[in-house]
């Protein structure tokens, strides 16, 4: 017997050391593997934060220069027609460098001799001293020769605008300073000189000590001719450097950012480590097991699934999006329920108007907005609006909170005090549901039997006040409701004689059924002739929505008390939609186990106990899919946030609680929760084929 045991031993050994060897060399490659995702989402993740940061110091750049070249341009616009009076100058310089703190100084350089009195050289200058003061001088002479400085020959030679080389202006801004410049030319079309303003590098050198990727990273950014605008006082050499490189438009200058390829994969090295360490306690552990007893596999199954989580923990995800606005229509030619269209007029080369949509989960989500202001810097808040409402709407589907989500990260970065009128609206496109928010937009019409304002909640803009609270509206389209949308563009443009547009003429222009893209057009013809040859004031933009889903969803209804006795009133429940949907028993029984959970947790938690309360269910039948709203007046709670359960332990091991809703999530393919005014609603939906 002893030799029997020991032959066996002696065999388990073997298939003991055997299996150990398997398992090093099956980990060892699990852990290259590993080390190869990790470094490449450590990379990818670099290259995302890189490509992020150096986007938004790029349109801060942007932004700041078109803020200087609108200023030259404005000067050179007033002062053309008043070239016979040069004492204007400085009242219009004091003007403008009051009106924008990014400008050292301005100058205007004269051609020779075209004020005689002045002498061969005329440089009036304005420059900004401390504290606020401004101090006027006149330039020009033998050892001062504007004439042959780059900033007033260039512009002259080409007949363009440009920005300068860096220098260090010695009698203006006395400071290290880049020049835009653009040529003066008088009513006759004859260049009479050019005008200038001076930036100074010191907050191109901030802007770009920002980005801070990682501690031992740094940022450059170089002229069109490669001089450093700005650089870190000093950088740390490097054997491996990783560099990313973006072009900022108009003046040419390139910005650098070099990172450490250490630093970017530091991280890997922790992991790979705690990883080794964790490989071999684990074979130690499964060698001693494996002599001792037969029931290695189970320590083995152990072993691996404490692997399996940890590997599920490394997961990094990051995801930017930045796309145009729709302009195919119709844009779901697949889809017979919804016809729609939009259509942006633009009153200059950009505009600060913005619309968009999209379908997700069977819902129409769409958006219009109207930027304060117009021009470039309405432009770049249209792009971050519309992003910022891709971005929440992706996975909200309350209008009220995404409109409060949007507003909040607009109002805390609105240095500009730019706001943005905005209407948010979803569309359940199933049983023609339409949930908005109105942020201070334009009421749209809505077009039953009649031509209708929308009633709406005005609030606010966006990008006013972080805390306000916005409130949401309902209400219930029909097959051939339309809904109409659009900005003050519309109703505001003006003829030749002053008269608006209005409403009265838009309504009239929404007479009749047509297709969405066919309503907007006749509009706009109406517009085009109403306005003549007057100039367009405005950007112009409207959405027509056109609800044509003539299915008859199937709904009912159960309200039971916060009783637990009432629970056996949802299997005759469940078992009546299985019967018109003629569902397996399998899927019955799931269903039955969800709602039951479901509805056992209002009746344990929303309501004080003693306190007699309401459940209310409803289930929405749709071709494809089950859909089962919850509502109760209780307190607020959200079973969703209740933690997932630790599946992997042993009943005896396992905490009390949170396998009912993780029971729930498994049963249905989505389950959401919002608080409604003084409701919680827990929507539940079934995919069924």
């Amino acid at each position: 017997m002893a030799k029997l045991r020991n032959s066996f031993n002696r065999l388990l050994t073997r298939q003991g050391l055997l299996m150990v060897l398997v398992m090093a060399v099956f980990l060892e490659g699990t852990a290259l593997v590993q080390y190869f995702f990790t470094r490449k989402g450590l990379r990818e993740e670099a290259d995302k934060r890189a490509e992020s940061e150096m986007t938004i110091a790029r349109l801060q750049i942007e932004k700041r220069t078109a803020s200087v070249e609108t200023t030259v341009h404005d000067i050179r616009a007033i002062l053309r027609d008043d070239l016979d009076k040069p004492d204007r100058f400085f009242d219009v310089f004091h003007e403008m460098l009051l009106a924008n703190e990014d400008i050292l100084d301005l100058a205007i350089g004269f051609v020779p001799d075209y004020y005689p009195r002045k002498g061969r050289w005329f440089e009036p200058l304005s420059a900004r001293r401390q504290e606020g003061k401004i101090e006027d001088m006149v330039l020009g002479s033998e050892e001062h020769d504007y004439l042959k400085a780059e900033w007033y020959t260039r512009p002259l030679s080409s007949g363009r605008s440009f920005w300068t080389e860096p220098y260090f202006d010695e009698s203006g801004a006395k400071d290290l300073v880049v020049t835009y410049a653009t040529p003066l030319l008088d009513t006759a079309g004859n260049p009479v000189g050019v005008v200038a303003a001076d930036i100074s590098l010191d907050w191109l050198a901030s802007l770009m000590d920002n980005i801070q990727l990682y501690p031992n990273a740094y940022s450059t950014l170089a002229s069109r001719e490669g001089q450093m605008l700005s650089y870190p006082a000093e950088t740390l050499a490097q054997d491996e450097i990783i560099r990313y490189e973006t072009l900022v438009d108009k003046t040419g200058w390139r910005m650098n950012v070099s990172i450490p390829e250490e630093e970017i994969y530091k991280g890997s090295k922790r992991v790979g480590l705690i990883v080794t360490i964790m490989q071999l306690l684990g074979l130690l552990a499964l060698f001693l097991i494996l002599r001792r007893t037969v029931k290695n596999t189970t320590a083995l199954e152990s072993a691996v699934h404490s692997k399996e989580r940890i590997e599920n923990e490394l997961r990094i995800a990051r995801n930017i999006q930045m796309a145009m606005l729709p302009k195919v229509f119709p844009p779901f030619p697949e889809r017979n329920d919804v016809d729609l269209a939009a259509v942006i007029i633009p009153a200059k080369e950009v505009g600060g108007d913005l619309y968009d949509f999209f379908i997700r989960d069977e819902r129409l989500f769409f958006c219009i907005g109207d930027v304060s202001g117009k021009g470039i810097p309405a432009s770049l808040v249209m792009a971050v609006t519309r992003s910022l409402f891709r971005t929440v709407a992706g996975h909200e589907v309350s209008p009220q909170r995404i409109v409060s989500s949007m507003n909040e990260s607009m109002s805390e970065s609105n240095e500009s005090n730019m706001f943005v009128t905005f209407f948010c609206g979803v569309l359940d496109l199933g049983t023609g549901r339409l949930r908005y928010c109105n942020a201070g937009h334009n009421t749209p019409v809505l077009l039953k039997k009649a031509k209708l304002m929308l009633p709406v909640e005005s609030n606010i803009p966006l990008g006013v006040d972080s805390g306000f609270i916005f409130r949401e509206q309902e209400i219930k389209l029909d097959y051939d409701d339309a809904l109409f949308l659009y900005t003050d563009g519309l109703t505001e443009a003006q003829n030749a004689h002053f008269e608006l547009f209005g409403e009265e003429r838009m309504l009239k222009a929404l007479s009749g059924r047509k297709k969405a893209k066919n309503h907007l057009e006749n509009i706009h013809r109406q517009v085009s002739e109403f306005v003549g040859n007057a100039p367009q004031s405005d950007d112009l933009t409207m959405l027509f929505l056109h609800y044509l889903n003539d299915t008859m969803q199937t709904e009912r209804h159960l309200i039971l008390h916060n009783d637990i006795q009432q629970i056996p009133q949802l299997a005759d429940f469940v078992e009546t939609i299985a019967a018109e949907k003629n569902l397996d028993q399998g899927l019955v029984l799931n269903l039955n186990l969800a709602l039951e959970e479901a509805v056992t947790n209002v009746i344990l938690y929303a309501y004080p106990q003693g306190t007699d309360g309401l459940v209310d269910i409803e289930a929405i039948l749709h071709p494809s899919s089950l859909e089962f709203i919850i509502s109760d007046s209780g307190k607020p709670f959200d079973p969703t946030k209740a933690p997932m359960p630790d599946t992997s332990l042993g009943i005896h091991d396992r905490p009390i609680g949170g396998l009912g809703i993780y029971m729930v999530k498994t049963i249905m393919d989505t389950v959401q929760y919002e608080r409604i005014g003084e409701k919680n609603i827990l929507t539940m939906t079934k995919i069924i084929r």
